[in-house]
């Protein structure tokens, strides 16, 4: 079968010899000269012209030339005329030779000798691998050829014929006239000639196995050989292996990995070096040409003006192959892994070095230097560290969190000043922490605390390694970290005034600890303002609004004052992200997305910071506050199960929860699955709410920050929507305990007293309803805007019923229309149409009623939308006046997408367009397709293109519409949501 195989497509060359050797037995010989590269089966070919020869009655005399005999003087000769016989220089018997000739009588007596043989019978003269004959054996064949024109003599010859890095020597036809000669170069297989090679062995295989295997072998019979040998080896039970493996360690016997061997042996050390140096590189996204070629020269050590013509000539081989942007490599994974596996990591590494060095000194991107860099050993010079971080930035820039860690850690081995290498470390552990595993980065934080360096650095550093510790429940770790800095900065009270502000918002973690934070902030406010600065002066404003000690007026004059302040950059963070949260309390929820977006401009994602975070809430905060439920559940992580941290993916507006990715996880649930849980349960998904709020073990969980307590009230009001009260109230006082111990008593972070009045009321318990709803209204009163005020006086008119409880109803539609806030509006309205259908005032209850369910088709808001169609069944009316399908239905969100999706934009440019969440495009594209009745993209330009003959476009005003237009996000999914999963 390999003889079979290697004369795959010689048909060409055994013709020429055997019209040669016809010539020849008529007295008329010649020399055929049969080149070839390495493996393209030329051995084999000389043995089938010598038995074609033999068997048409032709005396055939061989010899193969091997490079040990290259010192002996005609060994090769000798191997031809005197067979089987030892010798070492002249030392072999010979006829009518005796020692002490010179080298031309002795080349006089072969060739009389060998015409001796030709004058018996015609003659056939078969030398293999001549390029290795020594050379007065190869002399001695060009001086056979010039003199057998006339003898029945044929002489075939096999020379290796192939481009190699370092400059052939004259091959055997040099010196000797054409017409002497008759030369045939052997090509490699060609597609088709290798595959059947393929099918010859493996009848069954695939399509795509079999062109594997084509591209493994390199068109070359004997690497397709090997490895078909290999592959023939792993067969069990006439059943092929799965696939060609990518790597030599898959094969055995191993015959693979010896042919390349001795495919790159054949070829020397340049040429091998250069093959070595393009697998090192291969899939490393190289520039091609000129500038890949001076690389693989430099790598191997040889002149760079003969790699490209090496590199179309293995191209032309089918060894190489140029990938879609016109780079070479090799033609499959295992032939790259078989060439570099013959290469020593010491010097594999010295080459990685080398071509870092060299692409660095020619302006290289820095990622592609920094991939050489990765598999270098240490270089010690100071481009290499800028190089490396460069290359971490850009990936960080990208979302590649991994390779940002290789990078940063390969880095690290590098020397540098304690100052850089500080650096370092906090974006390392700060990416380890939030990437890796929860403790992890903490010791890369902790060295950093202990480096030389700036003040500054050792702020950012001890920031860093307190948020680790308090996202970890190490609380009290984490301010003592903040506190232990103190003495390294008496000059430096800025500093410290920072550290402070830190302390005091990592403590919400703590109450106790939280109690003592605040406690010495505000003393130190009394006595001396600037000690604390703005940032700190406002986290006392915070705290005053979650107290109930201020009204939203005086809280945002304040923070608008602190705001004009010049403030340390450093610090600015957290002014920014303090008073983003009290805007957001305060029903400005345009100036806190304004704040939200300056804070995270400013903030690095990589950097653990815990301003970080809490901005992220905010701005969660503000989605929900607008009824973006879509949004909410965009962000994967949100709606994971328990152990998934309280970011990752891609949050709203496609920005990450979490720097590092889902695998980073606070202690218990986090503030994105409070808004997941209730998000599920008003767009109709309760089952799924359910399956999130069980992923956590409460009990469990020893957090004491303000992120649990907002988890219960979302669970209570998971229970409240499937049928339990009791549950619910457990959850809702539960929450109202742990506040009132954090000093937070205020509705305007958790409004569990009106929750927990629903739920007195649907227990049968209505005294304790109206305490709790009238406590929550007097508090709402301090704070004093529309939300929690008219949801307190709603709750409250239901808790009173009769005409004083339908005027508190109509005060709270009232309140809530002024601050346009649509997710409170739409209970107010059922509240005060029930509130009219209990007065006998049916036909008046409709409006609020038929309002509250348009505004929660809008926001897809399913379960308002189902308690106010119910309320117009009891009331009397059949239907709601929205329309369920079609232009109307879609919200103002879905109309914009569809619009552009109609235009011909992808999602992903819809997503970038108007900064969502790509997921929430889809959501939102979705919804749209069910609405208007069709089924692809296809049809959304036809379905536009109708209703605008119908309908008049409409402007949303109202709501989270209204909130939209003004500050160019987009609000939730539409009806969408009904949907699950």
């Amino acid at each position: 079968m390999c003889e079979l195989a290697a004369l795959r497509e010689r048909r060409a060359a055994l013709d020429l010899v055997a019209a040669e050797a016809d010539r020849a037995r008529a007295g008329s010989g010649r020399l055929v000269l049969l080149r070839g590269a390495t493996g393209t089966g030329r051995t084999a070919l000389l043995e089938a012209v010598a038995e074609q020869a033999a068997a048409r009655g032709t005396r055939v005399l061989r010899a193969r030339c091997s490079p040990e005999d290259s010192e002996v003087s005609f060994a090769a000769a000798l191997r031809l005329l005197l067979p089987g016989a030892e010798f070492a220089g002249r030392t072999g018997r010979f006829p009518d030779v005796s020692d002490g000739l010179d080298d031309r009588t002795y080349a006089a007596q072969l060739w009389q000798n060998l015409c001796s043989f030709a004058a018996d019978s015609p003659l056939l003269v078969a030398v293999d691998d001549v390029h290795f004959a020594d050379e007065l054996s190869r002399r001695w064949f060009v001086e056979v050829a010039r003199r057998i024109d006339r003898l029945p003599l044929l002489l075939v010859v096999t020379e290796r014929g192939q481009y190699d890095i370092d400059p052939p020597s004259d091959g055997l036809a040099h010196a000797l006239s054409p017409t002497l000669v008759r030369t045939h170069t052997l090509a490699p297989l060609s597609t088709d000639g290798a595959a059947q090679m393929v099918r010859a062995d493996f009848g069954d295989a695939s399509p795509d196995w079999v062109e594997d295997c084509v591209r493994a072998g390199g068109k070359s019979p004997l690497l397709l050989r090997a490895l078909l040998d290999d592959l023939r080896a792993e067969e069990r039970d006439g059943t092929l292996p799965a696939s060609v493996p990518d790597t030599c360690a898959a094969l055995y016997p191993g015959a693979y990995q010896a042919a390349v061997s001795w495919w790159l042996d054949s070829a020397g050390p340049a040429t091998a070096g250069v093959a070595r140096a393009l697998a090192a590189l291969d899939g490393d996204g190289t520039e091609d040409g000129h500038g890949l070629a001076e690389l693989l020269a430099r790598m191997a050590g040889v002149d760079s003006a003969r790699v490209p013509g090496w590199l179309t000539a293995m191209t032309r081989l089918g060894l190489l192959r140029p990938d879609p942007e016109g780079r070479p490599g090799y033609a499959h994974p295992l032939l790259r892994d078989a060439v570099l596996s013959g290469w020593s990591s010491v010097r594999r590494q010295a080459a990685h070095r080398t071509a870092a060095e060299t692409m660095q000194r020619r302006g290289d991107r820095a990622e592609a230097v920094a991939r050489q860099l990765l598999r270098a050993p240490v270089v010690g010079v100071t481009w290499a560290v800028g190089v490396l971080l460069d290359a971490a930035a850009l990936a960080l820039r990208d979302a590649r969190t991994d390779d940002a860690l290789v990078l940063l850690r390969r880095a690290l081995d590098e020397p540098m000043p304690a100052a850089r290498r500080a650096t370092v470390l906090i974006e390392l552990g700060s990416l380890e922490f939030a990437a890796a595993r929860s403790s992890a980065g903490i010791p890369r934080l902790a060295e950093a605390t202990r480096l030389p360096g700036a003040a500054q650095d050792r702020v950012r550093a001890a920031v860093a390694l307190g948020t680790a510790l308090a996202r970890q429940g190490e609380t009290r770790a984490a301010v003592d970290v903040l506190r232990g800095q103190d003495e390294h900065l008496t000059d430096h009270p800025d500093l410290a005034r920072l550290l402070g502000t830190a302390s005091a918002l990592l403590s919400d973690h703590d109450r106790s600890i939280r109690e003592e934070a605040y406690h010495w902030l505000s003393e130190t406010a009394e006595l001396s303002p600037e000690a604390v600065g703005p940032a700190g002066q406002a986290l006392l404003v915070r705290y005053d609004a979650t107290a109930g000690r201020t009204s939203a007026d005086a809280a945002m004059r304040r923070i608008r004052a602190l705001l004009a302040e010049p403030v340390d950059p450093l610090a600015e963070p957290f002014l920014l992200g303090t008073a983003a949260a009290v805007a957001q309390w305060a029903d400005e929820l345009d100036e806190a997305e304004r704040l939200v977006r300056r804070g995270l401009a400013g903030q690095r994602p990589s950097l653990l910071h815990p301003m970080h975070l809490a901005l992220l809430n905010v701005r969660a905060d503000i989605t929900a506050a607008r009824g973006g439920y879509g949004e909410l559940l965009a962000d994967p992580s949100a709606r994971a199960g328990a152990g998934t941290g309280a970011g990752g993916a891609e949050g709203i507006t496609g920005r990450t929860w979490w720097p590092g990715g889902a695998r980073s996880q606070p202690s218990g649930p986090a503030n994105v699955h409070a808004h997941a849980v209730i998000a599920l349960v008003e767009t109709g998904r309760t089952q799924e709410a359910a399956r999130l709020a069980d992923g956590f073990d409460l009990g469990l969980t020893r957090d004491d920050s303000w992120e649990l307590n907002r988890f219960l009230y979302a669970r209570g009001v998971l229970r409240a929507a499937c049928g339990d009260p009791a549950g619910a109230l457990d959850d809702f006082l539960e929450c109202g305990r742990r506040q009132a111990a954090r000093d937070v008593v205020s509705p305007v972070v958790t409004p569990w007293r009106s929750a927990a009045a629903e739920c007195r009321l649907a227990l049968g318990e209505p005294q304790d309803a109206l305490d709790l709803a009238g406590e929550e209204l007097r508090l709402a009163l301090v704070w004093n805007t529309p939300r929690p005020v008219g949801r307190a006086l709603r709750v409250l008119g239901t808790a009173t019923g009769g005409r004083r409880g339908l005027e508190l109803a109509d005060r709270a539609v009232r309140t809530l229309r002024e601050g346009a806030v649509a997710t409170e509006l739409i209970p107010a309205l059922i509240a005060q149409g029930r509130q009219l259908v209990a007065a006998g005032e049916r036909s008046r209850a409709r409006d609020p009623l038929r309002e509250a369910a348009e505004r929660a088709e809008r926001l897809g808001a399913v379960r308002l939308r189902a308690l106010a169609e119910e309320a117009l069944r009891e009331g009397g009316s059949r239907r709601a006046a929205t329309a369920l399908t079609g232009w109307e239905a879609l919200t103002g969100s879905e109309r914009r997408i569809a619009a552009l999706a109609a235009d011909g934009r992808t999602n992903a440019e819809i997503a970038e367009l108007l900064h969502l969440a790509r997921r929430t495009v889809e959501t939102h594209l979705t919804s749209t397709y069910r609405k208007l009745g069709i089924r692809r993209r296809a049809e959304l330009a036809t379905a536009l293109t109708e209703r605008s003959a119908e309908a008049p476009e409409t402007t949303e005003t109202t709501g989270a519409a209204g909130a939209t237009e003004a500050t160019g996000t987009t609000e939730a999914t539409g009806a969408a949501g009904a949907r699950g999963t």
